[in-house]
């Protein structure tokens, strides 16, 4: 008797990424710009976290909030009544903006010659994956796989909603707790409350957003308290349960266990880079705590096939779209070109979507202090200045860092309705390594928001 074996055929390619995020997409299409063999994975749809399911979509539901409140504050200056809102209606306007995400990102990708898979690859050894049946080579391999949700290890966990439930709620909770005050948190706490649910932060720290200068923080935490959202602040959560209509969450507070019910139960605690599907071990790719351990050309520091971008990295840059799109340009002209290109990023600036927002760049106070730079510090609530006035806004404040010998600004700090666009006049100015006077002397439209940066070196 004759046995025959179908022996499958190992694929090769010059290059495989993983993830179809921001960072993944950018090193797929200009590998194959080059002429070279890529293909990509994710077991998601693809597109990525920013437009699917964070960034994008949040933004829109921001917006109808930004209108509402904008007409709370001149309501009996004008406007006659505040507009309700249609939950429902402004989901169905955010899909416009994410439904077509994956199908899009497939086309282009199919147009640019690149190969797709849709599952999680698996390393089998240093330079082999595994990914849907099918073993691949690959002469270089990118994890862009971005981050996920940070799991509580706590009892009822499987009773708790993520940032990806919320924003496809199809009907708003009377109550909603968030578990954790970062980013994610803070914005989403503030669209549900002024969407009309009852809000309750329970938060492990001394305060929301804890990178942030602390003295801009406050002007927020006291604004979003006045919203009607609660702080539960120093607060460890130990359990979630199931009650007839609501959740309980309960927590240690002052070596004390106490409780909060609501209808709705989120994990705002953070995130943590996505890799345990991965097999790293088996490929000989070390990684830590913040993701994938990296040198400064983004290439691993054990498999030198190996490169990360994006979030998973453990580069040290904030894990933002923004830097993602950086780190995907160095790691392709690395592989394109060699180890030629090193991490080297300019001043970055984080904005919360909070309302009113805030936005940083460069160092807080503290982090000046602890560099030992010699630095003036101007820090003032201005809600008389002109462009908070005019439209009835109660919170505007900024504290900016000033070297003292060179005159050049080490950080921003700003709580405003446009600060997220002031921060980039920083980023400018910052980047050009502008002086004091410098600033002051440049003319801006007027009356404009970034025309105020000039008052506050």
């Amino acid at each position: 008797m004759i046995f025959y074996f179908r022996v499958m055929a190992i694929l090769e390619f010059d290059v495989f990424i993983i993830g179809t995020g921001t960072a993944g997409k950018s090193v797929a299409y200009e590998c194959a710009a080059e002429g070279m063999k890529v293909a990509i994975a994710d077991n998601r749809e693809f597109g990525g976290t920013c437009a699917n399911r964070g960034c994008d979509p949040k933004k829109v539901l921001v917006g109808i909030t930004e209108a509402m409140q904008l007409s709370e504050n001149l309501k009996g200056k004008g406007i006659v009544s505040v507009p309700k809102i249609d939950w429902a209606a402004l989901q169905k306007f955010k899909s416009t903006f994410t439904d077509a995400v994956p199908a899009s990102t497939e086309k282009k990708l199919k147009e640019a010659g690149i190969e797709m898979y849709h599952q999680s690859p698996k390393f089998l050894n240093e330079n082999t994956l595994s990914v849907e049946g099918k073993t691949i080579k690959a002469k270089k391999i990118v994890i862009a796989t971005g981050q996920k949700p940070m799991e509580l290890k706590i009892p009822g966990r499987e009773h708790l909603m993520i940032s990806d439930d919320f924003l496809e709620l199809e009907e708003l909770p009377e109550s909603i707790v968030f578990v954790g005050a970062g980013y994610i948190g803070m914005e989403f706490a503030h669209i549900a409350a002024r969407c009309g649910a009852k809000v309750t932060v329970v938060e492990f720290g001394e305060r929301p957003l804890a990178p942030f200068e602390a003295d801009i923080v406050s002007h927020l935490t006291k604004a979003s308290e006045k919203l009607g959202i609660e702080f539960i602040f120093n607060a460890q959560v130990s359990k979630v349960e199931k009650l007839q209509k609501n959740y309980r969450v309960s927590f240690q507070k002052n070596g004390k266990t106490e409780s909060v019910d609501a209808r709705a139960v989120f994990n705002t605690a953070g995130r943590v880079p996505s890799i345990d599907e991965l097999d790293l071990e088996k490929g000989g790719v070390a990684f830590e705590k913040g993701g994938v351990s990296v040198n400064e050309f983004l290439q691993n520091t054990t498999n030198k096939n190996v490169y990360a971008c994006g979030d998973v990295s453990a580069s040290g840059a904030l894990p933002l779209t923004p830097t993602s799109s950086q780190e995907a340009r160095i790691v392709s002209l690395n592989i394109r070109n060699g180890n030629h290109t090193k991490m080297d990023f300019p001043p970055v600036p984080s904005v919360v979507f909070t309302i009113p927002q805030i936005a940083s760049i460069g160092l807080t106070e503290e982090e000046a202090k602890k560099k030992g730079y010699d630095f003036v510090v101007e820090y003032k609530s201005v809600p008389k200045w002109f462009n908070a006035k005019r439209t009835n806004e109660q919170v505007y404040a900024y504290k900016t860092i000033v070297d003292k010998e060179r005159n050049i600004v080490l950080g921003a700090h700003i709580i405003a309705s446009e600060a997220g666009e002031m921060i980039n006049l920083f980023v400018l100015a910052m980047c050009g390594k502008l002086t004091a006077e410098n600033i002051k002397a440049m003319i801006f439209a007027y009356p404009t928001w970034g025309n105020d940066i000039k008052g506050m070196v």
